[in-house]
């Protein structure tokens, strides 16, 4: 090793142990618990109260349409990054703000915890616990953007993994085994009670050292974090890897449990499967953070995503042999999970450095949602795909997949380089500047009408698809899945109409933002 490559080994191992015990870092992953609270309270405990009362099933599924706001919190995102509440500053004050409501909602749901027939009830205060929670997700994530240094982000992003899982198992796991003992009131109320101690951190956590000004009005905080995002180089690039990057993960985990099922694995043998699995992506989280401080972040992205293209090499492995193998099952799911932490680790930490102080709640939401939507729409692809070409055939085309995010990667973060440059370019201020507000409009809604029936058309033609497969004899029919689409006669079907509403909305400010960057 080089004497320069040696103290730069040296101080990479400087910055991790700093890192390690930095304030900030310490409060950054405190905090993650009380995001993970309500998720597994609203994802798993509340289905399963329900559930195990006699609730009729078709009404648990439901009251499961209350997770949406997860997905759609960065509509109101903007509110957050131009208002700042009277006390506590901007980012901790939404913070403590969302956390009253998520202690008093908690406290009304305890109050319904021996009457579990009030469905109605129980799936408006489950809404409004989500809501919250996802605007404390976004507060949360601001902060973090805000107050971590360069050097404690690897660490932190890890670890921030780590301790979010850890709330779920609390909320969403050792909840259900003691209401068995307890009952629903009292552990609903423990739930609830928790925020008194996330408060007091929230109190104590340190203001960040540099503290930008929010927008000036609600146009700018709307639509200078699209057009200030876009200054930078490569940012269509950098968008699209953040899509696919974990597209053939993605993919793959979408029907592990089905593929385990029709391989001959016992539900003993799935359910172990799946807590070793906890442990892995929990580890490789943290060992993924570790790595990225250590190593950089550019390093960092091409050794887990070349790790993650032949992570599914083993479930590939499964679909080949004659018979059902259990050390090669462990191994491949724990494999497979151990690189999806590690890859998400990093991942992490690309989103903190991508997204700009000034508007940290709007595009970190933004970034995480493009994040997220591989996993929405992976289940109804997977699907079709298995059944046309069989499992060996598609788990090697999910590690096919898996390029064109590492082709995405070369561009803004080629091979060998240590630190990717991500800042914003120096565009002149009157470019970010936004034209009237009627141009503005005009653009938006026409990038989003044409987003709009995309959507609309992908989601015929997949409802078409199993409508064929279902009905034996029946054609494939696009003009029937368009007119079942226009009649929602369910609330998942308004639900569904919904997202494809709120994705318009915002590809349709940020394809606006797009086309006013090339003027």
């Amino acid at each position: 090793m080089t004497a320069t490559g040696s103290q730069r080994g040296t101080g990479a191992l400087a910055s991790l142990a700093v890192a390690m015990r930095s304030r900030r870092t310490a409060f950054v992953v405190l905090q993650m618990f009380a995001s993970g609270l309500p998720l597994g309270l609203v994802w798993y405990s509340i289905p399963d109260w329900m559930r195990d009362s006699g609730v009729d099933i078709r009404v648990v599924g439901l009251v499961t349409l209350a997770q949406a706001p997860w997905a759609f919190k960065v509509l109101w995102s903007p509110l957050m990054d131009r208002y700042v509440p009277p006390f506590w500053g901007r980012r901790r004050g939404w913070m403590a703000v969302t956390q009253i409501a998520l202690l008093a909602l908690g406290l009304l749901l305890a109050g319904v915890g021996d009457d579990p027939e009030a469905v109605w009830v129980i799936g408006a205060l489950a809404l409004a616990i989500a809501v919250a929670s996802a605007s404390q997700d976004v507060a949360i994530d601001a902060y973090a953007v805000e107050v971590l240094q360069r050097d404690e982000q690897g660490v932190a992003s890890g670890a921030r993994i780590a301790m979010y899982r850890v709330a779920l198992l609390v909320s969403g796991g050792m909840a259900i085994s003691l209401a068995a003992r307890l009952g629903w009131p009292m552990v609903n109320a423990l739930l609830a009670l928790l925020f008194l101690p996330i408060l007091f951190v929230t109190w104590r956590s340190p203001e960040p050292e540099i503290q930008p000004a929010p927008p000036p009005t609600m146009r700018d905080a709307v639509w200078l974090p699209f057009l200030s995002f876009l200054t930078r180089r490569q940012a269509l690039e950098i968008l699209a890897f953040v899509i696919l990057y974990k597209l053939g993960d993605n993919l793959a985990q979408a029907l592990t449990l089905p593929f385990l099922i029709d391989m001959g694995y016992s539900a003993d043998h799935r359910s172990l499967s799946r807590a070793v699995s906890v442990f892995m992506v929990v580890g490789g989280s943290v060992v993924g953070g570790w790595v990225t401080t250590l190593a950089g972040l550019g390093h960092a992205l091409w050794i887990f995503g070349l790790l993650q293209l032949f992570s599914n090499a083993g479930y590939l492995w499964l679909s080949l042999l004659d018979a059902p193998h259990l050390p090669a099952m462990y191994a491949a799911t724990s494999f497979e999970q151990l690189t999806t932490g590690m890859g998400t680790g990093a991942f992490a930490v690309l989103l903190l450095r991508l997204t700009e102080r000034q508007f940290s709640a709007t595009q970190y939401a933004l970034f995480s949602s493009l994040f997220a939507l591989p996993r929405v729409v992976a289940g109804p692809v997977t699907g079709f795909a298995v059944a046309a070409i069989g499992w060996p055939a598609f788990y090697l085309a999910t590690m096919v997949v898996g390029v064109p995010g590492l082709v995405m990667l070369a561009r803004f973060a080629p091979p060998g380089v240590r630190e990717p440059h991500l800042d914003a370019g120096a565009a002149p201020a009157a470019t970010l500047l936004p034209p009237t507000r009627s141009g503005l409009a005009a653009r938006a809604l026409l990038s989003g009408t044409l987003v709009a029936a995309a959507s609309l058309l992908l989601l015929a033609t997949l409802d078409a698809m199993e409508a064929m497969q279902s009905a034996t004899g029946t054609g494939f029919d696009l003009v029937a899945a368009l007119g079942r689409l226009s009649r929602p006669a369910a609330v998942g079907d308004w639900v569904e109409l919904g997202g494809v509403l709120a994705f318009a909305v915002v590809s349709g400010v940020f394809l606006a933002a797009a086309r006013l960057r090339r003027r």
